[in-house]
């Protein structure tokens, strides 16, 4: 005959299962959080991964757009000798009834940037015939202005003027007079503030 289980020996053997059960519990339960945390991770990085991919450009080239080229800056190693202007017309020789277009061209010659007065305030353009004063542009001229540019090394601007086959007189007092015509030779000159450009000849027909 089997000998009965004594109550103390029962209650130990109910303590160790529930341990055991316990115990493997939690390493069941450790398992499945690392798991869990194991995918978690790897979708995440595949996540970004998918990220990173889509925000590449096709050709493999950057995304940002060019920088914008900055204006350049005059520096003090700007030689005013090598500002130069020039005077220029459309044609040689005009016929009758054609108005002539005069250009004032100023280049920088330097290899630094250099800032230029381009305002009406210190253009004119000049017209004589011999010792005879025709034609300034600033007779008659009802306002003036400043403005300052910074040409960059090699630079040039122009500034058109057409002329409507006029005199004029300081101060701007009316005269009835006109330019001779039937082949007559004129000479424009070009000022820009205290430089003068060489003579540009033309011919009125």
């Amino acid at each position: 005959m089997r000998r009965p289980v004594s109550p103390v020996y029962r209650r130990r053997r109910l303590f160790v299962g529930a341990v055991l059960l316990l115990v493997l519990a939690i390493v069941l339960g450790g398992f499945v959080a690392v798991s869990t945390a194991l995918n978690a991770g790897g979708t995440a990085a595949t996540e970004a991964g998918g990220q990173a991919t889509e925000s590449q450009p096709a050709d493999g080239g950057a995304t940002a757009a060019p920088a914008a080229t900055p204006a350049p800056t005059a520096t003090g190693g700007c030689q005013e000798n090598l500002v130069t202007v020039t005077a220029a017309t459309d044609k040689a020789a005009y016929a009758p009834g054609e108005d002539p277009l005069l250009t004032l061209k100023v280049t920088n010659g330097n290899k630094v940037p250099c800032q230029v007065n381009l305002g009406t305030s210190q253009m004119e353009f000049l017209i004589t015939s011999g010792s005879d004063r025709i034609f300034s542009s600033q007779d008659c001229q009802a306002e003036s202005t400043d403005l300052v540019r910074t040409l960059a090394p090699g630079q040039s601007e122009t500034a058109n003027f057409p002329w409507q086959r006029n005199r004029t007189v300081q101060g701007c007092t009316p005269i009835q007079a006109t330019p001779g015509a039937g082949g007559a030779y004129y000479v424009f000159t070009a000022r820009l503030a205290n430089k003068t450009s060489p003579k540009a000849v033309f011919q009125l027909s």
